[in-house]
């Protein structure tokens, strides 16, 4: 087993997405007990959006996917994003060393 096994892990989740389940899978082979949210079926609220990114230092418009509108600012991108949580990239994992846009999938390993 790796140091992270036991650990805590939620990843918001799109178990169509290719990326988010190589995080999941990498989660799941370093033994974290992972929390899943499946964010179109249970999405964020703003409020949760916010302080995930904000604890991750990640800028609201950076978690835009690609496709998502053109929006102005980042109280613009929360808003879009509690709206519509499909244009919400993936994923975004949490544990206890912090949050990551797991992007590539690898960068879930900081968190571990």
């Amino acid at each position: 087993m790796t140091e992270a096994s036991g650990a805590a892990a939620t990843i918001y989740h799109n178990p169509r997405c290719s990326k988010s389940r190589e995080a999941l899978a990498i989660l799941r082979e370093a033994g974290a007990d992972v929390t899943v949210i499946e964010y179109l079926k249970t999405p964020p609220s703003r409020d949760t959006l916010a302080a995930l990114l904000a604890r991750g230092g990640i800028a609201p418009r950076d978690a835009l996917r690609r496709d998502a509108p053109t929006v102005s600012d980042d109280a613009a991108a929360l808003d879009l994003m509690a709206r519509d949580p499909a244009s919400i990239e993936r994923p975004l994992v949490e544990t206890d060393k912090g949050v990551r846009l797991a992007r590539p999938p690898e960068l879930v390993r900081e968190l571990l």
